[in-house]
């Protein structure tokens, strides 16, 4: 028993070294993830039509 109420106050220790970010790092944080997926997807979107396009006119010619 003592082995856990150790470990459970050098838990609440450390928790309270711990930083946690704000809502304006965490709404910045989820925009530029957002933006970057969004980036991401859209390239290899374009990638993915331009290489059917190339594999349908190389099975057409």
């Amino acid at each position: 028993m003592n082995k856990v109420i150790s470990f459970i106050k050098s838990s609440k220790v450390e928790l309270d070294k711990v930083i946690f970010p704000t809502k304006i790092q965490v709404k910045q944080a989820f925009i530029a993830v957002v933006i970057v997926v969004a980036v991401i997807a859209a390239y290899l979107a374009l990638v993915d039509l331009l290489m059917s396009t190339i594999v349908s006119n190389a099975l057409e010619g």
